[in-house]
């Protein structure tokens, strides 16, 4: 049988539902999941197996208009993953439709990519009655030449698997890039990072969880097959390290419960997790810190 090995980059907006589709493509929770928009920050690969082929998800921060340092290096983090990857999958969320968002993505999808293949999925169909949905696909179609369209809900899995289907036959012919049992190109410490700033996320409201990063300061292993680590959550001012530590420590010791569990269940052993908030007022503005999120400091020039 002749293999196949590529590259799959998952764009749209904020919350159109990216991270949600890679994992239930990977089958495995790889990509932190919120009801808040822009939580993915770095370009993150999940690794699936469809028959011969192995498909190399690339899961983009949201497109969106960008205000900070931070937003703009996200959103060149997410084009260059559609630049980079074999094909490429445009989400849209059913019952939000053709939004001015989605607009701007397909005014510029031709001249960031690089001739791929685009495919849409229409996301959370569930959502939506069957003619307002047959009225979005005719007019997304019309609006840009997409190889193919799918309709699905990556929550609930309806259709993922025609998706993931048909990007196993259309991917190159070609070795795989990582081994048989591999779920993501990430280092343990990263994941570990974004599975505590997912809980913190879901914890925190408005405009916090934005103003924060998580970072993996020591992973140590011991002899009984557990790991000890240490995590720093960086917060931007006095204020924010108040409420992330809340009254008597209550909402770090929730969110470093709900953590711990989360990384035991996905690494299958015993995990001693350590969480220190810290005060850096300009951490936004640190090469180190857009490093150890995957992104490049660079990319946050205006």
């Amino acid at each position: 049988m002749t293999t196949r090995c590529g590259f799959v980059a998952l764009i749209g907006e904020p919350n159109a539902g990216k991270s949600t589709l890679l994992n239930y493509m990977v089958g495995a929770k790889v990509s932190i999941v919120t009801h808040k928009v822009q939580t993915t920050r770095a370009r993150i690969r999940g690794v699936a197996i469809e028959g011969e082929s192995q498909l190399v998800f690339v899961d983009t921060p949201g497109l969106f208009q960008p205000r900070r340092r931070l937003d703009r290096a996200m959103v060149a983090a997410a084009w260059g993953g559609a630049a980079d990857a074999d094909l490429v999958v445009l989400l849209v969320e059913a019952h939000r439709g053709l939004t001015a968002g989605v607009q701007a993505i397909l005014d510029t999808l031709s001249e960031r990519t690089d001739g791929q293949r685009v495919a849409l999925a229409i996301n959370k169909i569930d959502r939506v009655k069957s003619e307002v949905l047959l009225a979005l696909t005719q007019r997304m179609n019309e609006a840009y030449p997409f190889t193919k369209t799918f309709m699905i809900s990556a929550e609930k899995g309806y259709a993922v698997d025609d998706l993931r289907a048909w990007l196993a036959a259309e991917v190159p012919e070609g070795p795989w890039h990582y081994p048989e049992d591999q779920i993501a190109d990430l280092p343990l410490r990263m994941i570990a990072a974004e599975m505590t700033r997912e809980k913190l996320t879901l914890r925190l409201h408005q405009e916090l969880p934005y103003q924060l990063t998580v970072e993996t300061e020591n992973w140590e292993e011991r002899k009984d097959g557990s790991a000890r680590i240490d995590q720093i959550v960086y917060v931007a001012r006095d204020g924010h390290k108040g409420i992330i530590l809340g009254k008597k420590g209550e909402t770090i010791k929730a969110v470093s419960q709900a953590a711990r569990a989360e990384l035991e269940e996905f690494l299958g052993r015993k995990i001693h997790l350590f969480l220190q908030v810290k005060v850096r007022p300009n951490w936004l503005e640190e090469a180190e810190r857009y490093s150890e999120m995957g992104l490049d400091f660079k990319d946050g020039n205006s």
